[in-house]
Formats: C-alpha cells, sequence, structure tokens
C-alpha cells in the first residue's frame, strides 16, 4: 500500500481525486491549512489530516514526512491579483520539501498550452511555471496537462452552463469561433490522475490529456444547449469585445467574480489541445469520454443536486492577523453587532435545519429582493455577487460558498456561523446558536461587523435602520418555518 498526500484536497479536483484513491486502495494524508474544513466530506475518517501551507516550508516538510507521492493540485488563482507570484512561492517551497522528506514522486496537474511562456495567457504562462519549479527539485514530477474540465461544479462548466442557459443570444470575441479546445471530463481526469504514480514511465514526464474532441469554444456552447435541451443559441462574433471587456460580461452573467473570470477568459484565446507525441494515452490505458457525454453526465448530476465538489468551494487566505468572531470584547477593536434571541417549542435539529437551509434557491425569508440588490452591486464592485448559490439546497459543511457568504463554522445543531465574503469595508459575520433549557430551545442570531477606518463605521451605521428590520423579521421568520417543520 502507497501512502499518498494531497495538497488542495478541499478544492475541486482535489474533494473528488481522494475518494478515488481511497477506492484504489491507497492510505491518504490530506495536507489542508484549514483542518475543520475536511470535517463534512464523507470521507474523513477515512484519511490522516495534516496541517500544512505551501507558503510554508516547514509544515511541508512535516506532512511529507513518510509519503510515497504528493499531489500538487492548489493554485492561487482567483484569490489573489498577484496569484502568479503567490503560486511560484508554493511551489518552489512543495519541491524542496519533497527532496528533503525523500518524496518519491510528485503528480501536478498544469494546463495545456504551447511551451512558449510569451504565448500564453497570465494564467497559462503561470501554470507552465509551475510545472518548471516543481522539476527543478530531485524529485521526479509527473505533469499533466488538462484544458477545459468538465464536471458540476468546475468554474469552466459553470461558466458555460450560466452563459449558454442565461442569453439566447449573445455577442462573443471572434476568438471564440477560431480557437480550438481538447475539453476533457472530470471522470477522465481522476482516472489519469489516480495512475500517474503507478507508471514508472511517467516519473519526470510531461504529458497531456483531453477528451474526444477537438472543438471551439463555440462548438462547446452549442453542444451544450443540445445536452440541456435548450433552442439554439445565436452567437455573433465581433472584433470589438476584448478579454478585459468579455471577463465584466461573464461576471455580470456568470457566478465567477472578474479575479476568476478574467484568467479563465484570457486563456480562451490559446489553442489547448493535446499532442500526439505527449498523448497519455501513450501510458495509460484508458478510452476518455467524448464531449457530449461529458457534458450530460455533469447536467445529471447537477440536477440530481449530487455536486460533489465545486469551484466556490476554495476559499481566499486569511490573515493570521484579521478579527475573529470567537475574539472577546477585550482583544482590541471595535466590534458592531445586532441581536436577536428568541425562543421556541421547535426541536433543535428543525431550528438547525432551517437556519442550515438559508439562501441559493430557497432565499433569506425576508426582503429577498433586498438580498439579491445587494449581491448585485457587489458584483457591479467586483465582488463575489449573489449567484453563487449554494452546492445542496439542505446540506452544508465547513468551506462551503453560500451565497455571497462561506460556511465558517458548523456544529450541528447548536452553531452556524457565516463569513461575509461580498466587498465591506471590514470583516462581517452572521451566526445562529441553538441552546435548549426548561424544556424549549433558543434561538440566539448574531449579526458582526469589525469596521476598518470610517467608512466602517458609517457604512454600519448608514444601513442600520435596513439591517435592523431585516435581522429581526428573519430571526422570527427562521423560527416560525422551524416550528412549522415536519417533526419540529
Amino acid at each position: 500500500m502507497t501512502i499518498l498526500a494531497v495538497l488542495g484536497a478541499t478544492g475541486y479536483v482535489g474533494g473528488r481525486l481522494v475518494p478515488a484513491l481511497l477506492e484504489a486502495g491507497h492510505e491518504v494524508r490530506c495536507i489542508v491549512r484549514r483542518p475543520e474544513r475536511i470535517a463534512g466530506f464523507g470521507w474523513r475518517e477515512r484519511v490522516e489530516v495534516v496541517r500544512g501551507d505551501v507558503g510554508d516550508r516547514g509544515s511541508l516538510e512535516a506532512g511529507f514526512d513518510g509519503v510515497d507521492a504528493v499531489y500538487y493540485l492548489v493554485h492561487a488563482m482567483g484569490h489573489s491579483d498577484r496569484f502568479a507570484e503567490t503560486d511560484r512561492t508554493g511551489a518552489t517551497n512543495a519541491a524542496a520539501a519533497a527532496q528533503d522528506a525523500g518524496v518519491r514522486r510528485i503528480v501536478y496537474l498544469g494546463g495545456l498550452g504551447v511551451d512558449d511562456p510569451a504565448a500564453l495567457s497570465p494564467h497559462l504562462a503561470s501554470r507552465h511555471e509551475v510545472g518548471r519549479l516543481l522539476a527543478a527539485g530531485a524529485v521526479p514530477v509527473t505533469e499533466l496537462r488538462a484544458a477545459v474540465i468538465i464536471g458540476s461544479g468546475s468554474a469552466s462548466f459553470e461558466m458555460l452552463r450560466h452563459l449558454v442557459d442565461v442569453l439566447p443570444v449573445m455577442t462573443c470575441p471572434r476568438w471564440v469561433t477560431r480557437t480550438r479546445c481538447q475539453p476533457i471530463a472530470i471522470a477522465d481526469v481522476l482516472h489519469y490522475l489516480v495512475a500517474a504514480p503507478q507508471v514508472e514511465a511517467l516519473a519526470g514526464r510531461t504529458v497531456e490529456i483531453g477528451g474526444g474532441d477537438v472543438v471551439t469554444y463555440r462548438d462547446m456552447m452549442d453542444r451544450y444547449a443540445v445536452a440541456a435541451g435548450l433552442r439554439p443559441r445565436v452567437i455573433i462574433p465581433v472584433p470589438v469585445l476584448t478579454p478585459r471587456l468579455s471577463s465584466h460580461w461573464v461576471r455580470l452573467v456568470t457566478p465567477l467574480p472578474y479575479g476568476l473570470a478574467r484568467p479563465l477568459v484570457d486563456s480562451l484565446v490559446n489553442d489547448v489541445v493535446v499532442s500526439p507525441e505527449r498523448d497519455i494515452r501513450k501510458f495509460v490505458e484508458h478510452e476518455p469520454q467524448d464531449l457530449e457525454e461529458a457534458l450530460t453526465r455533469a447536467l445529471q448530476r447537477v440536477q440530481d443536486l449530487d455536486v460533489q465538489t465545486s469551484w466556490t468551494g476554495s476559499a481566499p487566505d486569511r490573515t493570521v492577523a484579521g478579527p475573529m468572531p470567537q475574539d472577546p470584547a477585550w482583544a482590541g477593536g471595535t466590534v458592531l453587532a445586532d441581536e436577536r434571541v428568541l425562543s421556541t417549542e421547535a426541536s433543535a435539529e428543525a431550528l438547525f435545519a432551517t437556519v442550515a437551509g438559508v439562501g441559493g434557491d430557497r432565499g433569506w425569508y425576508v426582503a429577498q429582493p433586498l438580498w439579491e440588490l445587494r449581491g448585485a452591486l457587489d458584483a457591479l464592485a467586483g465582488g463575489v455577487g449573489m449567484r453563487r448559490g449554494r452546492r445542496h439546497p439542505d446540506e452544508l459543511r465547513v468551506g462551503d460558498a453560500l451565497d455571497y457568504f462561506r460556511v465558517e463554522t458548523l456544529e450541528a445543531p447548536h452553531l452556524l456561523r457565516l463569513r461575509a465574503e461580498m466587498r465591506l469595508p471590514g470583516v462581517a459575520f452572521l451566526e445562529w446558536h441553538i441552546t435548549e433549557g426548561n424544556g424549549r430551545r433558543t434561538l440566539r442570531q448574531l449579526a458582526r461587523m469589525y469596521p476598518r477606518g470610517v467608512l466602517g463605521r458609517l457604512y454600519w451605521w448608514g444601513l442600520f435602520p435596513v439591517h435592523s428590520l431585516i435581522f429581526r423579521l428573519l430571526a422570527k421568520r427562521l423560527v416560525h418555518a422551524a416550528e412549522t417543520r415536519r417533526g419540529a
């Protein structure tokens, strides 16, 4: 049995790779910045979890100790405008730590494209640079390069899905009708990743993975419309839409924030097709899905609410010095709060299920247009907006995106804490505590903000009348909904 470490286990690919590795009979160690984010995954009890960060070489050396191979699946795109610099540091640290720990192989999932960095988008150039930096160490690296990954919850698939679902007529840059792409199903990506460390001929080699079809991005949109049962979309190519303008358009129509949409759109100008001399099928016998099958399976997963991981699961880094909701009042700084406490005969389970079901398609129980307006304004300001929704209408786990919040703490059936990720002059949390006593349950709803400067205080007090009304009604309606739940 081999011991395999996964960097990026809570990300879109990593969260699906771990159970695939377990199914193949491997022992898995997940190296993550926040171990509590692993708690919501069904495979948590079957893996070893170690705290580690690619920005901290020492933590990686401890995590890599005794490991046969390491999967490098981390990427800073969408978390920082300086993602290339962040990824450069992470790759350098990982290569050195793997060498010191005696790791026998690194497996890295990168991006397709020609080898000339000057001909690539910043995103793809950074992906290639990470591969070179990992390979600069003494540990043999297997670099798998992929183009668009088709799977429920992937950033590329969600961008495609929302564009085609929402727009029956769209204008697109001319390169959308010319650039060639070889998309690949997430199931095929996982098959190749699982096989890679076991194939000795792949040590120290760069290989390319792709699906059964080479298409233009317009072809991909046409085929999605067919798979989704939509009428053919009218696509008008125009010469004036630059990647920058296209990125803003994507941000307005899809759930992807600008920081993620821009690098992805920039990369659409590069042909990303598997070259015969680097085709992984020369080393791994496997026939990948064609595009129609990949799209159909991804859509079915979405419709069945069976989205195991999503691009929204990758949370941005936070500074250690930043405020935390559990900090006591004497820890320093200003805390502005709105607290609501209600008593009810509803069960703790019914109360928790109700508060854990907020957002997404179900909405926020009160003043829904105002919540959506706040999301629209956030999107216009370059924030995450509200279109991310939620991975599942009822289930949550730590790290999940929930509209413009993220699940910070989840302790069923007593505590749910959400951290605001919309653009704010400060840091904000919305949380619910459920306690029991004298045969009744108490719901304590707490909205807190740690303002940044004068602007933060003006923001809080300027919106206080509206927030006060919304939060008061929200607590009442959550309790009422819990009391009317079956089995409450």
